[in-house]
């Protein structure tokens, strides 16, 4: 069942539980349409790890690098991806297959390449916020979601 987040200081905040339950590490898919918060989520989730900063969506670069104390990230928006073979060109076989914590927006650019995450955050816009739904593809992604307070996770594999 999803959850609605009401206003960007809710979708920060839940990106930032997301964020420590993550613990780090994995391939995590930001799913919506234009404007549903991708990268506000992303923000909230790179808080968690101690980033202050700004948190653009790197629809240029593809991919923006965060270092933090207890993490690396990989932020990717393939948005404008032209063929998912530039990943390979690009280095993300590394990135992706690191002991790294790896946000996608716009995974179905590059479908055929990518791996499957270990969990897939949907958000929707609705008139009275966000509707976010997540499903986990693998023991880390079910540990993560199990790790959310019960409140947002109520089933093993999805919330």
């Amino acid at each position: 069942m999803p959850i609605t987040l009401n206003d960007e200081a809710a979708q920060v905040a839940f990106g930032e539980m997301l964020g420590q339950a993550l613990a780090g590490r994995g391939q995590v898919h930001l799913i919506g349409d234009l404007g549903a918060g991708k990268t506000t989520l992303a923000r909230g989730i790179l808080r968690a790890y101690g980033h202050d900063g700004a948190v653009k969506s790197p629809t240029y670069t593809l991919v923006e690098p965060y270092e933090t104390a207890s993490a690396r990230i990989f932020h990717f928006d393939l948005y404008r991806l032209g063929d998912p073979e530039e990943l390979e060109f690009m280095g993300a076989r590394d990135m992706l297959g690191s002991d790294a914590l790896c946000l996608i927006e716009w995974p179905s650019r590059g479908a055929g390449w990518l791996p499957v995450p270990d969990l897939e955050i949907h958000l929707q816009l609705v008139s009275d916020g966000r509707r976010v739904a997540g499903t986990a593809y693998s023991q880390q992604g079910r540990a993560a979601l199990a790790r959310m307070p019960a409140s947002l996770s109520h089933k093993e594999d999805e919330c």
